[in-house]
């Protein structure tokens, strides 16, 4: 859960907050990530603050660190290791025939724990996975290596939770 949303302006003043924000945009040497926020429509967005209430505190051992700026509808772990934003339009490579005939190479659908996700390999080695088959698209960015099954198994059980079994909105990305 994203603590900032908790925090009480008058507690310390609004022109502390002021500071304190400008400082944290400003800094480069915080550790924190960014990412962009996507901006879903309001029944996506209720579904994706479902979801930011029971994501699990660890992933793939790494502890919660959630992106700046703070939303209900991104979370991280592990300071950039692992990032998800909830309420992503549809990826473009979702409706590509070669990757539903296995012939994309840097692109494959499967499924992990009862969840199906496009799995795309992205430039410097990292991977992106959408869930597919949901009301919602949660989209995943990992940095680290070829093995990221356990950030798939440990996110399962939340997304199950709080992300139904259906058709999400039809939003496509731009290609890149």
């Amino acid at each position: 859960m994203n603590s900032f949303r908790h925090r009480h302006i008058s507690v310390i003043g609004l022109p502390a907050l002021v500071l304190l924000i400008t400082a944290a945009g400003c800094s480069s040497a915080d550790g924190n990530a960014s990412a962009a926020v996507p901006s879903p429509d309001a029944k996506t967005t209720k579904l994706c603050q479902s979801l930011d209430e029971v994501l699990p505190a660890k992933v793939d051992g790494e502890s919660r660190e959630d992106p700046s700026p703070a939303s209900a509808l991104t979370a991280g772990w592990g300071d950039s290791a692992i990032i998800l934003r909830c309420g992503v339009p549809r990826p473009p490579k979702m409706i590509d025939p070669k990757v539903a005939e296995g012939r994309d190479p840097d692109a494959v659908a499967g499924g992990v724990e009862g969840v199906r996700w496009l799995m795309e390999k992205q430039d410097g080695g990292g991977y992106r996975f959408t869930t597919a088959s949901r009301r919602a698209y949660v989209e995943v960015t990992v940095e680290k290596g070829p093995d990221n099954s356990g950030v798939l198994i440990d996110l399962a059980p939340a997304i199950k939770k709080a992300i139904p079994e259906g058709i999400a909105n039809l939003k496509v990305t731009p290609a890149t």
